[in-house]
């Protein structure tokens, strides 16, 4: 006869209990400090079982109730200068993760040296039918074609007023209000001129987005003539401002522009009546790359992620070659690692900004990038981020 003894079946239920209350304190636990091996193990292939649209929804709440905090301190070397600003990193969120403002301070909590939030219409839009966003999970890349799906002008100050009021402004991280305009407007133009005059008391810089390939017409806004007038009207506007409400205003550009547009580009806007104060480089592609692997590769929509990396690189190179480096530039496109952003910044970048990495990878991926990017500064003799800003762009020029 067995000497063991039969647990109960209450016995059971009480171990399973304890062990499920202590693999969920566990695992919240682990969600909150961003342990990097638990989310790329346990927690990101789970929510890539559930739909992209609604896991974008799900991690923006959790940023907005502020559960992620990986601990992280920047260092000085880390430390930048950006269009008047000081930067505890150069390390941003791309707009298109917060598209209405609901996250900024969680996302400083989880440690982005800036939050670019938006695209904003000036009119409330649902943006393109569902489903508009597909994952390419063997290419580590996004399709999306959200269509500036936006909560509006009103309705964005008044949550954006909200939160910054809570915060003395020295502890605010910076932000970006990155503007749209509204699908059926007949009037693109007064769209941007009404965004840089409703936000200038909150944003600390704008951003004219004329290059996302999901709104129809919208890039032909890149046009020489077309752009003339967009930034001439664009920066009129901000000079009726008070002096204190006069934001830098960057322009994000596509990155499929033919060489003769980009030179056309650059020359509108190192013209007095269109000198805005930045370059984002760059937007998402329409252009699908051989080497994609996923199903989902043929969707329509802009795509973003690592196949995007070099595209954006030997743009940035390009832009900071016809500006003389003149005109600050944040690069966007692919930045997984240390190694990515690091690679953008010698090209010409004074700052990167993330998007699809965050979205595949988690929290744990912004002090992954900037502990990466700081040994490589070190590595390379670099004091600063702003040491390195340019000084290898001849070897990323395509």
């Amino acid at each position: 006869m067995c000497a063991c003894r039969v647990r109960t079946p209450n016995k059971i239920r009480s171990l399973l209990k304890v062990t499920g209350l202590a693999a969920g304190v566990f695992s919240a636990y682990s969600v909150c400090r961003g342990d990097e091996k638990f989310y790329n193990n346990v927690f990101m292939p789970i929510v890539r079982l559930i739909p992209p649209e609604t896991a974008h929804d799900l991690a923006v709440l959790g940023v907005k109730w502020k559960l992620f905090r990986p601990p992280y301190q920047d260092t000085d070397r880390l430390r930048t200068r950006l269009l008047g600003m000081a930067f505890s990193n150069p390390i941003g969120i791309a707009a298109g993760f917060d598209k209405h403002g609901e996250a900024v301070q969680g996302l400083q909590l989880i440690g982005f040296g800036f939050v670019e939030i938006g695209s904003v219409t000036p009119e409330p839009q649902p943006g393109n039918a569902r489903p508009r966003i597909f994952r390419l999970n063997e290419d580590k890349a996004i399709v999306n074609r959200y269509g500036f799906n936006s909560e509006g002008h009103d309705v964005v100050y008044e949550r954006l007023r909200e939160c910054r009021e809570q915060q003395p402004p020295d502890q605010r991280v910076a932000l970006g209000i990155n503007l749209g305009k509204n699908k059926l407007s007949l009037d693109a133009i007064a769209d941007y001129v009404q965004g840089v005059k409703r936000f200038g008391t909150l944003a600390d810089y704008l951003v004219i987005n004329v290059s996302s390939p999901n709104t129809p017409g919208l890039r032909t806004m890149q046009s020489k003539s077309t752009l003339q007038t967009l930034l001439t009207e664009v920066l009129k506007a901000r000079a009726s401002l008070p002096a204190n409400e006069q934001r830098p205003i960057l322009l994000k550009l596509a990155p499929d522009l033919s060489e003769e547009d980009l030179r056309e580009i650059v020359d509108v806007v190192r013209a007095k009546a269109c000198a805005v104060d930045g370059l984002i480089v760059s937007n998402t592609t329409i252009d699908r790359p051989a080497t994609l692997r996923s199903v989902n590769a043929g969707q329509l929509g802009g795509l973003s992620g690592p196949p995007l990396k070099h595209r954006s690189t030997a743009m940035i190179a390009r832009v900071y070659k016809l500006t003389e480096g003149k005109i600050p530039i944040i690069g966007v496109g692919g930045i997984f690692t240390g190694e990515d952003a690091f690679e953008k910044i010698e090209a010409g970048a004074s700052a990167v900004q993330l998007y699809t990495s965050f979205i595949f990878h988690g929290p744990p991926v912004v002090p992954k990038i900037k502990r990466e990017l700081d040994r490589l500064l070190e590595a390379n003799g670099y004091a600063s981020v702003q040491d390195a800003v340019g000084k290898g762009v001849d070897k990323y020029l395509a």
